[in-house]
């Protein structure tokens, strides 16, 4: 299920946070379900209302307004908050719609994720993706952004191992 070995973040050790909405602690879940996730995982949050969204990791309450805390964006800026918050090298952040919302014009639940390595306070890489969830329920598109997260994490620290 989970391929992301505590061997994979001990050579040079790597640390990770996560910072949650949509998934509302999937993602910790899998990551803590992972046998030495202590050696690396640092913590999470599941921050589903803007004002903790802000208070906590960050985000820019006017952009993410804008979009109901919905965009590609607000998952970077989440990412980089966690790394702040938890003084973690790697974060992985969530955010989306987990079922139709005909208010926000939304037919397809959908989310996005994003990754950020930080080295020294900088920046060294960020990635991102959208995860379309046609026809899935509430919890299944949970359980599969969750999953599409964890899997991107998975490659990206493979890539820096190899």
């Amino acid at each position: 299920m989970i391929e992301l070995k505590p061997l994979m973040l001990k050579s040079p050790r790597l640390t990770l946070a996560v910072a949650e909405s949509l998934t509302c602690g999937l993602v910790q879940a899998r990551i803590g379900a992972i046998s030495g996730a202590s050696e690396f995982f640092l913590g999470g949050i599941t921050a589903y209302a803007l004002d903790l969204k802000v208070k906590h990791l960050g985000v820019d309450r006017v952009a993410a307004k804008r979009v109901n805390s919905v965009s590609a964006e607000v998952a970077q800026q989440m990412a980089r908050g966690a790394c702040r918050l938890f003084g973690s090298d790697l974060a992985l952040a969530t955010t989306g719609y987990a079922e139709p919302s005909p208010a926000a014009k939304v037919p397809t639940p959908f989310a996005f994720w994003a990754l950020v390595h930080v080295r020294r306070g900088r920046i060294v890489a960020r990635i991102g993706g959208r995860v379309e969830c046609p026809g899935a329920t509430r919890v299944e598109t949970q359980a599969i952004v969750a999953a599409a997260a964890v899997a991107e994490l998975t490659d990206y620290v493979r890539r820096l191992r190899t």
